[in-house]
């Protein structure tokens, strides 16, 4: 959903906390058309130079979120922003705990199939240190990646290192390995080492794979889940960094079709589908792997509307989001957005607005960023959240 970028300071000096500090307030004070912003910027400046940082309330975190979303350039979902729902957890601060939300994430995201946006914000960075704590997945639902001996890989490519990550921590995979096994959570605090944790497998619906017209494609035996949703971004408001913030759409099917089946580096499905429809796959001018890429969205599509669940086709979303840059413009708002993202996938070319169109291609605050990885290549941890605090507490003195 959201475009690469250099990532900010891990510990931005108080001057530039309190310059995006007042920023954020008069945005949310200006749109909401609150009075007070002038007393609430006094109280937020002495905070900031006691602490270095400052508290949003909930009404201001809730906010925040929502234009974080608004501000996304990668996503083409953006005209939903305003019907985020921002779940304030900053509380929970234990493994055990933050488990317990994610469960409950998973619940209301899930809706019944009818998926709705969802964002739970956990505790913010401390300044001088970092996270309090971080979700080493990068989605809460993914599914093994297993080294099968050379190049192999029996599952999803993609998560190769986090699967070796989650063995070097014991971790034991079933008896009988397959291609749509779930990856264990797993979650560090500042008092507490990286924690395994399995994914409720109850809580975790998965949508089977076939196609209206080929019977066959059901021999594939492919299926995906439901809810895509995003855990190891970082969400900044105001000067303030929330490293544990999961948050969720629903997903748009090419996603699933064109990236997830059937990019070479994830589950490589065009050349089984092409063979399945009898194509010419020896000279690339046939055009094979478009009709087969084409094949696997319209199982998508109709898979997940069979099952009840909700997703998006790329033409009706492209809609509405020429929808979006409509109502930002009215808002005087520039339109921000990375172009190859919003124009990524197959059929894209035939939506004339959105392809056609250009976008500012600063990424403003509040926003959402990479956040930094647990763990390297090959599933061996980097630094940890204690012993991070553990050195800050030495240098304190």
């Amino acid at each position: 959903m959201h475009a690469p970028r250099p990532a900010a300071p891990l510990v931005p000096p108080p001057g530039e906390v309190l310059a995006e500090a007042v920023e954020f307030l008069h945005l949310y004070h200006d749109e909401r058309r609150l009075p007070g912003v002038a007393a609430r910027v006094a109280q937020v400046r002495e905070e900031v130079a006691l602490t270095g940082t400052y508290r949003h309330t909930t009404e201001e975190l809730v906010y925040g979120a929502k234009v974080a979303w608004r501000n996304s350039v990668r996503c083409v979902g953006r005209v939903r922003w305003a019907g985020l729902r921002v779940r304030d957890r900053r509380d929970v601060g234990t493994v055990a705990g933050i488990a317990q939300e994610l469960a409950q994430h998973l619940v209301a995201a899930d809706n019944g199939g009818r998926i709705q946006s969802v964002m739970t914000v956990f505790a913010p960075d401390r300044p001088g240190v970092g996270p309090r704590a971080r979700i080493w997945n990068d989605q809460l639902i993914r599914y093994c990646g297993y080294r099968a001996g050379g190049d192999t890989v029996l599952g999803d490519p993609a998560q190769v290192a986090m699967t070796d990550a989650a063995q070097r921590l014991g971790w034991r995979p079933p008896p009988v390995l397959g291609r749509f096994d779930l990856l264990p959570w797993v979650i560090e605090t500042e008092y507490e080492d990286p924690t395994l944790v399995e994914a409720p497998r109850e809580l975790v619906r998965e949508v089977a794979l076939v196609h209206p017209e080929h019977r066959w494609f059901e021999q594939l035996r492919l299926r995906w889940h439901a809810l895509p949703v995003i855990s190891n971004m970082r969400m900044r408001i105001g000067g303030v960094d929330y490293s544990c913030a999961p948050f969720n759409g629903h997903y748009l099917g090419d996603e699933i079709g064109t990236r997830n089946m059937g990019d070479q580096g994830r589950y490589d499905q065009l050349l089984p589908v092409a063979r399945g429809l009898g194509l010419d796959t020896s000279r690339e001018d046939t055009l094979w792997r478009e009709h087969a890429a084409l094949v696997l969205n319209q199982a998508v599509l109709y898979s997940f509307k069979l099952a009840g669940v909700r997703v998006s086709d790329p033409h009706t979303e492209s809609e509405l989001f020429m929808k979006f840059c409509a109502q930002e413009e009215r808002a005087g708002r520039p339109v921000h957005g990375d172009w190859s993202w919003l124009n990524g996938s197959v059929g894209w070319a035939a939506l004339h607005a959105v392809h056609h169109r250009y976008y500012d291609t600063r990424v403003p605050n509040p926003n959402l960023w990479p956040g930094e990885r647990a763990y390297g290549p090959t599933g061996v941890a980097q630094l940890g959240l204690r012993q991070r605090h553990v050195a800050a507490r030495l240098r304190e003195g």
